[in-house]
């Protein structure tokens, strides 16, 4: 199962991918993660973890399996039955604005109950980030 959500934001890639690297500050812009921590020191890498806390979803540990940097990265978290995959790209826009594209991907065989038990809040989730991240680059 697949959610996403798609912005386009006022402000250049490099100020928009600043502000989603930075994993330990999305609480002060997102309401979709309330507590986030990086696992390793040092600027956000293949390998790399972080740890995020939702509201009404356990703890997760997310680790960073693709990097491009200022385009993109993608990042998977494994539990029983389910591999969730989240997408965050980046594509600069000839006006200097950046499209934000984000998307959750759900595989494995509870993938299916768990998107029927919790795809509206997913949903939700993903549309904040990417509000969040809209607001955050463009207040400056």
């Amino acid at each position: 199962m697949r959610f996403g959500a798609d912005t386009e934001i006022a402000a250049d890639v490099e100020q928009v991918w600043a502000v989603l690297v930075d994993v330990p500050r999305w609480p002060e812009w997102t309401a979709s993660v309330t507590q986030a921590e990086r696992g390793e020191p040092g600027p956000l890498a293949v390998g790399a973890t972080a740890r995020l806390t939702q509201p009404k979803l356990r703890p997760a540990l997310w680790r960073v399996t693709e990097l491009a940097d200022r385009s993109g990265f993608v990042w998977v978290s494994e539990s029983p039955g389910v591999r969730t995959t989240g997408e965050h790209r980046l594509l600069p826009l000839p006006d200097g604005r950046t499209r934000v594209e984000l998307a959750i991907d759900q595989s494995g065989p509870l993938a299916g109950l768990i998107g029927r038990l919790y795809g509206g809040l997913l949903r939700r989730y993903v549309r904040l980030e990417a509000d969040g991240l809209r607001r955050r680059c463009e207040r400056g």
